[in-house]
């Protein structure tokens, strides 16, 4: 028996579906609290009746959940089981963070965005007795580090902030805690490529990073983390690393 080709008009109609399906799953990423039917609508600028249609096919699929009892939807179990089955972004920056490691000798992190979060997943530790270290597993801000504001500067302003507030916690007195002033330093982050932490974090750590995304789109970020009296005079030869490298990472992660 052959198989005969779509029509037309329904194979563009599936195409259609899909892009929609895209664009809701993008409103809902790091929104953790959910959006509800009207606040997706109006996000991807599509019509509520439409939306509550896709929303759930993908709920039956597993690809969103509920969020509250009055209707809100997140992204779903199955995205987790599916992202867990490919291989994670930070095994292919592996090689990379070695040659940072080998070249600084001071710690290395992988950090990816979680939430309103970083989350970091993987660090090679400094050998110095005075370094710095970021468990694995555990969580960072974003707006005060080097790898965070690396991560965020992959994303729209739009996205910034809606993952920020409009105050940001201060937690040293040189942390930035105006969201409009975080966004124009995101701004020479994108242009330069290369983000820093001067002490924003905590006193007496710096820090460069950079942020590259996988063919999925994912972001991660590196970060060489470095005790302030081994960082001073050291900027312009870390930010000269990280812009070699991002080239040969692209090309490695077939995203040049």
């Amino acid at each position: 028996m052959s198989t005969q080709p779509l029509p037309r008009r329904e194979s563009a109609n599936g195409v259609q579906v899909i892009e929609r399906v895209g664009q809701i799953m993008r409103a809902l990423y790091a929104e953790t609290q959910g959006l509800s039917l009207s606040q997706l609508a109006e996000r991807v600028h599509l019509p509520r009746s439409t939306v509550q249609r896709v929303v759930a096919a993908l709920v039956r699929e597993g690809l969103l959940a509920s969020a509250s009892p009055n209707g809100r939807v997140r992204l779903g179990p199955e995205l987790g089981r599916l992202a867990a089955s490919r291989r994670e972004l930070s095994d292919d920056l592996a090689p990379f963070m070695e040659q940072l490691h080998e070249q600084f000798d001071e710690t290395v992190v992988c950090s990816v965005i979680d939430g309103d979060m970083q989350r970091c997943v993987a660090q090679i530790g400094a050998p110095h007795r005075l370094r710095t270290e970021f468990p694995v597993g555990g969580y960072l801000p974003l707006h005060c580090t080097a790898n965070g504001k690396a991560l965020l500067a992959e994303l729209s302003p739009e996205e910034v902030r809606r993952i920020l507030p409009p105050r940001l916690p201060r937690l040293t007195p040189n942390t930035i805690t105006s969201l409009r002033r975080l966004e124009e330093h995101l701004a020479v982050v994108r242009d330069v490529g290369v983000a820093f932490d001067h002490e924003e974090r905590s006193l007496g750590i710096c820090a460069a990073a950079l942020a590259v995304r996988d063919h999925l789109g994912s972001p991660a970020s590196i970060c060489v983390a470095v005790p302030t009296e081994r960082f001073e005079g050291r900027e312009r030869e870390l930010a000269a690393a990280f812009v070699a490298l991002r080239g040969d990472i692209r090309q490695a992660l077939g995203t040049a």
